[in-house]
């Protein structure tokens, strides 16, 4: 086998250089992540797919190598949610520039400081604080405001009144969306300079455990596991559902979550065998009385 010569090799690298991401290809990401939202939604990743297909045209621009772009997208499909326009924008701009970066520091094969842990909590740490955040405002406020201004043509009977309010809130979207995708996208230029700071990587460390701390509520309210089990002892009604609430609340449903993700640890992300375990372990515990 030949080996390459010194200009094919030059050749090859200019070949696969990652090419420059523009503010139109943020915006066709985000045009895209708009309308893809709750289309592949699913249990396991939330909204990664339609995170990861919006981010697709950037991604094949900046990795030329199969491999490259194969990380890439499975960086790009880890466990995500967040609030449509607020968390969505930012996010979408900024994924693109720290992947421009990226990209750019695997091309030149310089020392990679934008690691996959650095994205992913990034990611990770702003998506439940903008979609509290775009929850608030647009569903909250804007989306009534809409209503509040229809309200009059609606009462009158001019159908604009009921068209008003779709068609409006929509158009605010998609703007608000795209403003946010942009901004996302210019503050993420300079994204691995600062990431690099102390005191960033700080507030991703804190922002980290504060996700960690929305995942256990969570957990504490749509996991609901108590026990049936009472008899008497000397005469007094012992409930143990009531001991276990007085002593450390919410232990049962801690408990199932627990096995699972130890579950998990041992045996890989085998969901549906998991959820046949669990289902038959609850029924047995059920069927005895204890649960």
């Amino acid at each position: 086998m030949k080996k390459m010569t010194t200009n094919q090799t030059v050749l090859s690298k200019a070949t696969n250089a990652p090419e420059e991401i523009t503010q139109k290809d943020v915006s066709k990401a985000y045009l895209r992540w708009h309308f893809a939202n709750e289309i592949p939604h699913s249990f396991e990743r939330y909204l990664a797919p339609s995170l990861l297909w919006a981010m697709m045209p950037v991604l094949r621009k900046l990795y030329k190598d199969d491999d490259q772009l194969r990380s890439a997208y499975e960086r790009q499909l880890l466990f995500f949610n967040t609030q449509l326009t607020w968390g969505g924008g930012v996010i979408t701009g900024l994924m693109s520039s720290m992947e421009q970066d990226r990209a750019n520091q695997e091309h030149q094969e310089t020392a990679i400081t934008m690691t996959d842990d650095l994205m992913y909590n990034t990611k990770a740490g702003l998506m439940g604080a903008l979609a509290g955040i775009g929850d608030s405002i647009d569903s909250g406020t804007i989306q009534y405001i809409f209503i509040a201004i229809a309200i009059p043509w609606a009462q009158s009977g001019n159908p604009l009144g009921a068209l008003f309010p779709f068609i409006g809130f929509a158009l605010y979207q998609v703007m608000i969306g795209l403003f946010f995708a942009r901004q996302g996208f210019s503050t993420g230029r300079s994204a691995s300079s600062l990431m690099e700071s102390a005191g960033v990587q700080n507030a991703i460390e804190l922002l980290s455990i504060l996700g960690l701390f929305m995942m256990g509520i969570l957990a504490a309210s749509y996991i609901k596991v108590s026990s049936s089990l009472a008899f008497e002892i000397s005469g007094r009604p012992f409930v143990l559902q009531e001991t276990l609430d007085s002593i450390i609340p919410g232990i049962l449903p801690l408990a199932v979550v627990l096995g699972i993700y130890y579950y998990y640890s041992k045996k890989g992300l085998k969901v549906t065998r998991a959820l046949l375990w669990l289902t038959g372990i609850l029924i047995v515990l059920a069927g005895v009385g204890i649960l």
